[in-house]
């Protein structure tokens, strides 16, 4: 009778455990799905699906922080093409300097006012002048806010008789602000100066 009871108590007690087993592998299979779902999730809502030419590209979205100099040297890249880059139309200079003066404070307007002072944009319309410009390289100092710039381009003024290549050298401040269509990187433009704009070479055809 004790042998039977103690099979019935050792039974209980190897069912206690197999209970328990099958409690914490259903827990952890449990968390582990829970877990792999939530990164599943973090991966899908990572990937964005863009149209472009009738084509789906697959582009992966990041945290702003990893990509800032990278938009930083781009805005700056930006402005300056389009502060730049003149043909002798005045609807082209028009459009070009309004996308430019959203990217940029008061001091790009200054410029653009002293040069219209000038009549360098009637010039340039009277004359048949093209402007372009290439941007050759961008210093950026992330480490201090707002962050400072230093911009290095080669430029051409392009006449039927000649072309004049100038070096041209700006600095700037950036600072953060809300993105737009206007403003797509989110930064602005502040305290921007010429430093150097001079010839460099002049060919003829």
């Amino acid at each position: 009778m004790f042998t039977h009871l103690r099979n019935i108590e050792s039974a209980f007690q190897q069912n206690k455990r197999i209970v328990a087993l099958a409690i914490v592998t259903s827990m952890m299979i449990s968390i582990t799905a829970i877990w792999l779902g939530f990164r599943a999730y973090q991966k899908a809502n990572a990937h964005i699906y863009v149209l472009a030419n009738g084509k789906i590209l697959d582009a992966v979205a990041a945290d702003r922080r990893e990509n800032v100099p990278v938009e930083a040297r781009d805005h700056i890249r930006m402005f300056h093409h389009y502060f730049f880059t003149l043909d002798p139309d005045e609807k082209v200079i028009d459009q070009n300097l309004r996308k430019a003066l959203y990217l940029a404070d008061e001091s790009a307007r200054n410029q653009y006012n002293g040069l219209k002072e000038k009549n360098f944009y009637n010039n340039l319309i009277s004359g048949n002048i093209s402007q372009q410009i290439e941007v050759d390289s961008v210093q950026l100092d992330m480490e201090r806010y707002p962050y400072f710039f230093k911009c290095f381009a080669t430029e051409k003024l392009i006449r039927a008789t000649s072309t004049i290549q100038k070096l041209l050298v700006t600095q700037g401040y950036l600072r953060n602000v809300s993105r737009s269509d206007n403003n797509p990187h989110g930064f602005l433009i502040e305290k921007w100066e010429t430093l150097a704009n001079r010839d460099t070479v002049i060919s003829r055809p």
